[in-house]
């Protein structure tokens, strides 16, 4: 206005005539933005599903078989099978399972990985986790159906135990050596770990409930009660569970992938994955039962205990072919998948399978209770503890690896040096 030779009232007007003028365009970019944005994000959530051609059978299986040099084990299949009806020696048997749970375990994770590319990661963590706790689920009903109740709960508390610290410790070690540092949803590892938490309540209130009674009365029919009714609310608790991961908060158990990023193109079916899934996990169960008869002998003649057997040895060769999917998820960065693997298998275990042997014990005479010795429940809960504390940043790196393979490490030597009067 003072460098202008106008008057004062025509500068004025000329002045903001022309910031009309640069503001015309921006208010014309701005308001265009919500009227584009919707579209973009449809075309974005469709593009996916265009760009998925139909995969012939031929292709699916050249690309199932093509996915490892080491699917080339699976001639040892045949021979392993033989060498356990055939009645071989131990070594012999678990030496071929061993070498056949190699390239199982590579397909159990290539589908599930194929299956989280097309529904989403947590779905196939979820479905892996599954389908591995099935197996376990069908031979503790048929232990629990000859009355081997300390077997039963041995298996059980042995997989939690396993899947927390063994898992988990070598997921975060191997990953944490190719990544810095990794990360994972914040909030869906600290509702993981919530339900851990319940899971661990849910034994702690039973073996506080028998300590009350002091050898003054008999606490079994109480304690069978407690444990049945906790069973039915652990199993209600599960299913909500379930629909908060997969429908009302999926979003919270996902990865968080950039606008710029590259969707990863699957390289089967859907239906072709959750049926190699299904077909896999069938295998590696003869075998995980072939592998266990073989470790028990052979075990045996190291004068190793049935405690530290069942709950430290069995879990990790019995599970072998899960844990090294979560492993090569980890190592692929995907840890969302990796945690569905190892976490939600031990939630699934606390929280579905437990429940649900009490509830077919009770229903077949065999009465299964969530009563836990002080000294196991104890290291249930430290386990727990540390696994919240770990993971409740959203991140991970190599050493906490070893301080849940270090913490597992300590546990087994517990076990080893445990007598089995005590676990009896």
């Amino acid at each position: 206005l003072l460098e202008s030779d106008d008057s004062p009232d025509a500068a004025y007007h000329n002045v903001r005539a022309s910031q009309d003028d640069d503001m015309r365009p921006r208010l014309r970019t701005r308001t265009s933005i919500p009227f584009d944005q919707p579209i973009q994000l449809i075309q974005r959530s469709t593009s996916r599903m265009r760009r998925e051609p139909s995969i012939s059978l031929w292709r699916t299986i050249h690309v199932i078989v093509s996915t490892s040099w080491t699917n080339l084990l699976l001639f040892a299949l045949p021979f392993a099978m033989i060498s356990y009806y055939c009645e071989w020696s131990a070594t012999a048997t678990f030496t071929l399972n061993f070498l056949v749970m190699i390239p199982l375990a590579g397909l159990l994770g290539f589908a599930t990985e194929q299956i989280s590319v097309r529904a989403g990661d947590t779905l196939g963590g979820l479905l892996n986790a599954s389908f591995g706790n099935a197996t376990e689920l069908i031979l503790s009903i048929a232990a629990l159906n000859k009355g081997l109740l300390n077997v039963v709960q041995a298996s059980l508390l042995g997989s939690i135990l396993s899947n927390l610290l063994f898992v988990l410790g070598f997921c975060f070690f191997f990953g944490g050596l190719k990544f810095r540092e990794q990360k994972f949803s914040v909030q869906g590892a600290q509702t993981q770990g919530s339900l851990l938490a319940l899971s661990v309540l849910s034994l702690l209130v039973p073996a506080a409930f028998v300590s009350v009674f002091e050898d003054k009365a008999d606490p079994t029919e109480g304690l069978i009660g407690l444990s049945e009714a906790t069973s039915a609310i652990l199993l209600l608790t599960y299913v909500c569970s379930l629909v908060f991961q997969l429908k009302t908060h999926a979003y919270m158990f996902e990865d968080e992938k950039a606008d710029d990023d590259e969707e990863e193109e699957a390289e089967v079916g859907l239906w072709a994955a959750i049926v190699l899934l299904l077909l896999v996990t069938v295998v590696v169960a003869l075998c995980a039962e072939m592998l266990v008869d073989a470790l028990e002998t052979t075990a045996r003649t190291w004068h190793l205990s049935e405690t530290f057997i069942g709950l430290i040895l069995l879990p990790i060769v019995g599970n072998a072919a899960e844990h090294f999917t979560a492993v090569t998820m980890a190592r692929k960065d995907k840890m969302n998948i990796a945690l569905g693997v190892a976490i939600g298998s031990s939630i699934q275990i606390a929280l579905f399978v437990c429940p649900l042997l009490v509830l077919v014990g009770a229903a077949i005479g065999q009465h299964l209770t969530l009563f836990f010795h002080a000294f196991q429940t104890a290291l249930l809960f430290i386990s727990v503890l540390i696994v919240n504390y770990i993971i409740v940043d959203g991140s991970s790196n190599w050493l906490e690896g070893v301080m849940l393979l270090n913490s597992y490490a300590i546990i087994a030597v517990a076990f080893f040096y445990y007598p089995d009067q005590l676990a009896n």
